[in-house]
């Protein structure tokens, strides 16, 4: 049994309680009140500090920030556990036999490293935390009572000139788990086994699904994957999905197109029933991950009862630049905003909240930097700048290579993967790219940046190709994306008659 203790259920029951008891309250007056102490609400905290204006932070939650508690570190230290597996297990490949193919897995090993260096990241979080004038730290649950008034916990009542939310996320479970609820795991619970699943349905082929279900085949489950659509990770480019279905299914047991319509618990394990093009089927598993996406920790706040501006959708309209609500003192970072929901943009989102909320009314507009997604499967899978989602097919040129035969990625027995890169055509310059294919965690830094910095193809060309490396094989898209410019863009041929190796 599990216990997700991160709900929108819990929390707003705390807070009703809460609202219950407003006798005999302190206040406390501040600049600005902060809501969150993960990645957003410590970076906007900082610039609040660094402007010299009185702050407040408010966190009745786990301390520790998502990605080091349940995010990106264990899920790092999992898949290099899964790796270093993997690669034993195939090293017969290379002439070098590991005890005639017998691997030793130790699970309590691999978990209890996976919780220790979990706890040591967590632990430096929470240290900074602990560093701070505890006089300013509320750990406890607000909610709003206006638009500049917050109640905390049944003690105290906060006035603030702004208010910066950086509540967070918490990962959906779909209506049809409810009879299973209790038994179905969320990403944060896979840290805490002890024992790796034997059968383990996947619910979700987004990148927390397939990172976490590729590691745990590989040290030893036999996975299968649900996904409502044909998508896979991030991606949207054709070409690319095609790939990564194909390559990614190798270890993955993909049911595309899936609807679930009911679970259940048997004296057999957990049961799955779901219907697709070729029917109806049943399923049993030892184990349920649900990672079908995870929703902006907005509701149970009190910003229902608040006159904000909202989308269709219900949630409030935001602008990126400023994370400003509307024209009001009242500003969204991090995995709230439902924007980018990653660390680094999280961290920016607090600097631009924190500034402004510190300034208020004096709003100022933030350059974002260019967009850069990365996911740890094997392959790995990116996108940079513009995915294929955003751009305009009729105003583009595209550029591609397959890593099948590319040299570096032969050599290191990694070859797999497509990468398709994307420019405009009037100017020439790069713009985005899908990735998936050995290492393109560095590569695509090294595209992000390029078109952070405007470059045109030729430019990039222009740029030194170690030999032999897996960058090698950007550089062969962006040839044959130099190749499609010459006759559908507007580059100067002299641009390409001073490319390099053209």
């Amino acid at each position: 049994m599990f216990s997700h203790y991160w709900t929108e259920d819990a929390r707003g029951s705390a807070l009703n309680t809460y609202r219950e008891k407003r006798t005999d309250m302190k206040t406390l007056e501040v600049d600005v009140a902060i809501i969150g102490a993960g990645s957003a609400g410590l970076n906007a905290r900082r610039e609040v500090v660094r402007a010299g204006k009185s702050w407040v932070m408010i966190d009745g939650g786990p301390l520790g920030t998502t990605c080091a508690r349940v995010g990106c570190m264990p899920s790092k230290l999992l898949i290099a556990a899964a790796d270093a597996a993997h690669e034993a297990k195939h090293a017969h490949h290379f002439g070098v036999h590991i005890d005639e193919g017998a691997i030793d897995l130790r699970t309590e090993e691999i978990f209890g490293r996976v919780r220790a260096e979990r706890d040591r990241f967590s632990g430096f979080v929470v240290e900074s935390i602990d560093d701070l004038d505890q006089t300013r730290v509320l750990r406890d649950w607000a909610r709003f009572e206006d638009l500049n008034t917050l109640i905390v916990g049944d003690h105290t009542r906060v006035k603030a000139g702004a208010v910066v939310l950086a509540t967070g996320s918490t990962p959906f479970i779909p209506p049809v788990f409810d009879d299973i609820r209790e038994d179905v795991m969320i990403n944060d619970d896979v840290f805490e086994l002890e024992e790796i699943p034997t059968k383990l349905a996947v619910i979700g082929a987004g990148v927390i699904g397939l990172e976490l279900g590729q590691s745990l085949g590989r040290l030893g489950s036999e996975v299968h994957c649900y996904n409502i659509n044909d998508q896979v990770g991030f991606f949207n480019d054709p070409v690319i999905l095609e790939h990564a279905r194909a390559d990614l299914g190798e270890e993955i047991d993909f049911h595309f197109s899936a609807n679930i319509t009911k679970t259940s618990k048997t004296d057999a394990g957990l049961q799955i029933d779901w219907t697709d093009a070729d029917g109806d089927h049943s399923e049993t598993f030892s184990h349920v991950l649900v990672a079908a996406g995870r929703r902006p920790n907005l509701t149970g706040f009190g910003l229902e009862d608040l006159d904000i501006p909202r989308d269709e959708r219900g949630r409030p309209v935001w602008l990126e630049c400023t994370t400003q609500v509307g024209e009001l003192p009242l500003f969204i970072a991090g995995d709230a905003s439902g924007h980018r929901p990653l660390l680094h943009e999280a961290s920016d989102e607090g600097r631009i909240a924190g500034r402004n909320a510190a300034n208020f009314p004096d709003i100022q507009r933030s350059m974002r930097r260019t967009g850069l997604a990365i996911a740890f499967t094997t392959p790995q899978m990116a996108i940079v700048g513009k995915g294929w989602r955003e751009l305009d097919e009729d105003k583009i040129a595209i550029g591609e290579v397959s890593y099948r035969n590319q040299g570096r990625a032969r050599v290191m027995l990694e070859n797999k993967g497509h990468v398709r890169l994307y420019a405009d055509r009037d100017s020439c310059r790069l713009i985005g790219g899908e990735l998936f294919g050995p290492r393109v965690e560095h590569t695509a830094h090294l595209l992000s940046w390029a078109i952070q910095q405007g470059m045109r193809v030729p430019e990039i060309l222009r740029m030194p190709f170690y030999h032999p490396v897996v960058e090698e094989g950007i550089r062969t898209a962006l040839r044959d994306l130099a190749k499609k410019l010459r006759v559908e863009g507007n580059c100067p041929p002299e641009d390409f008659a001073l490319s390099p190796g053209r």
